[in-house]
């Protein structure tokens, strides 16, 4: 990922989460649950969440595998992660975090059941080569887990295409103080593939058995699933 990225999240990190929960009136947490549900973590399993940020998708895995699995959180960006151990630990949650790349993680062929990304991969430069890599930390029948932003379509769409590109700036850039960075975002949201054409980037890899997709909120985001060829 480009230093400009990098630098980018560096800097709106201290105000991260507090931006998050208003711009999306706390709907993020229903998709990470829902997404944590949907790749049926248990206890036991070993997860890698990759992007991790303030490690909000780690702690709901580290919930669902219990005391005796374990999760492990990484972000290229390890100011992102600043605030993630005491959130974990105020939650009384045992998690791992470190400072890894998405596209060059550092683990073993097959270490985890579970390897996941919240909005994370339409920041990587290749998202393909991104999926391959967490596909290979993937044991053989263990899952890839994507929740990324999607383009809502008709009247619904129209209104959210309007919340993006107008209200999320504003609102972000007044609780963050880097309107860009805000303007990034929603950006990037309206450009990467999402739904089918993402399904298609998966496939592209050829790693998977099989993926799926399941819209969260009217198509405003979705939760894919890659299973890992045996």
């Amino acid at each position: 990922m480009s230093e400009e990225v990098r630098q980018m999240f560096a800097e709106i990190a201290p105000r991260y989460d507090i931006a998050n929960s208003t711009l999306s009136l706390g709907t993020h947490r229903r998709w990470r649950k829902r997404a944590v549900r949907l790749s049926e973590a248990g206890n036991g399993m070993s997860v890698l969440d990759c992007a991790t940020g303030t490690g909000d998708l780690a702690m709901e895995f580290k919930r669902a595998v219990g005391a005796d699995g374990n999760v492990t959180g990484t972000d290229f960006c390890k100011e992102m992660m600043q605030t993630a151990p005491q959130k974990a630990a105020a939650a009384g949650l045992d998690i791992h975090y470190e400072t890894a790349d998405v596209t060059a993680l550092r683990y073993p062929d097959n270490s985890f059941d579970i390897t996941s990304i919240s909005f994370g991969i339409r920041n990587v430069d290749d998202p393909s080569q991104a999926l391959r890599e967490m596909a290979r930390t993937t044991r053989p029948g263990g899952k890839v887990v994507v929740i990324e932003f999607g383009q809502p379509q008709g009247l619904f769409g129209a209104l959210y295409n309007l919340y993006s590109r107008y209200i999320i700036p504003t609102v972000g850039g007044a609780l963050s103080g880097k309107k860009s960075a805000y303007s990034y975002l929603a950006r990037t949201s309206a450009q990467f593939p999402a739904g089918e054409k993402f399904l298609a980037l998966m496939r592209e890899t050829k790693v998977f058995s099989s993926v799926s997709a399941t819209p969260l909120t009217f198509g405003v985001a979705f939760t894919y699933i890659g299973i890992k060829k045996r």
